[in-house]
């Protein structure tokens, strides 16, 4: 699967690079403002969001240094994000930012960092625009082979999904929406999408995470998946649920490992997917060339 005369290594070089874009040489960094609420840093607003913005000095406060405030006299969660939402509802009826095409009434937290109370919340679908921190869970679904080999489950995403259809993902994947638990995503990601009961869902081991930000033309992702690893019976399929997933496959660790480096792998999930293989051993220190960078590009700091 190297292709073009690029080895596989090189290949899983280059898309942590692009997860990571938003650390890259060239990008929109260092020309962002930071963004806060009640006094506290909670993302970076590109220049493109900035110039809108300004139209709403009710709601957004310009200082210097590069500083956006959120403004202090709405002191209240509520207050915050009803604010807030009067401003996208706003944008997304202008047709200013191609994001807000995707809105999915759904709300995230916004906050500092995931243990912190939530200051707001905002609508999944502009939260790029913000460049503030979005949480998921992912489970890697796996069974032992009679040779005592690993496959693993992967999941066609639906030909119609508004993101990114078609593409191949974990078993199952989902953001922590507003007032949500990582438990509570968990089992029902597990049930929704592949019709895992809770008793089985139950079973998945957290075993760390994975964070990256990178930017594209809809804003900044600044994003961190909470893993978990759920080894599940030989005789046990997961099944198509809420119509998010189009079809799963149980493909041998080397199979995965080949499609993941390719576009057809939605390319998050495939960083959660290199991350299972570095942490069951599938690459090795001694013989990966590029083991040190693949590792800390899987953990960059939000």
């Amino acid at each position: 699967m190297a292709g073009s005369g690029v080895s596989w290594s090189e290949r899983a070089v280059r898309l942590l690079r692009r997860m990571n874009s938003f650390y890259s040489a060239g990008s929109s960094r260092c020309q962002c403002w930071h963004f806060s609420v009640g006094g506290m840093e909670v993302g970076l607003v590109p220049p493109a969001v900035l110039e809108q913005l300004r139209r709403f000095p009710d709601v957004f406060s310009f200082k210097e240094e590069k500083r956006l405030e959120l403004n202090p006299g709405l002191a209240s969660y509520h207050d915050r994000s009803s604010a807030m939402d009067r401003v996208l509802q706003r944008l997304r009826e202008e047709e200013r930012f191609t994001c807000l095409q995707g809105w999915r009434d759904e709300k995230y937290e916004v906050m500092p960092q995931f243990s912190d109370p939530p200051l707001m919340c905002m609508e999944r679908a502009a939260t790029s625009l913000f460049g503030v921190k979005r949480y998921g869970v992912h489970v890697n679904g796996f069974t032992r082979q009679p040779d005592g080999q690993l496959a693993m489950w992967v999941a066609r995403r639906s030909l119609s999904k508004q993101t990114y259809p078609g593409l191949l993902d974990n078993m199952v994947a989902g953001g922590i929406a507003s007032q949500k638990g990582i438990r509570d995503t968990l089992i029902k990601e597990c049930a929704e999408e592949a019709s895992i009961p809770e008793c089985i869902a139950a079973a998945a081991r957290p075993v760390g995470t994975v964070s990256y930000t990178y930017e594209d033309g809809e804003g900044v992702f600044s994003e961190c998946q909470f893993v978990f690893d759920l080894e599940v019976s030989s005789d046990f399929s997961p099944s198509v649920g809420d119509g998010e997933v189009h079809q799963f496959y149980l493909w041998p660790i080397e199979k995965v490992k080949d499609a993941l480096v390719t576009e057809e792998f939605k390319q998050n999930c495939a960083l959660v997917v290199l991350d299972f293989l570095i942490r069951h051993s599938y690459l090795h220190p001694d013989t990966e060339p590029n083991y040190l960078e693949l590792v800390v590009g899987l953990h960059r700091p939000l």
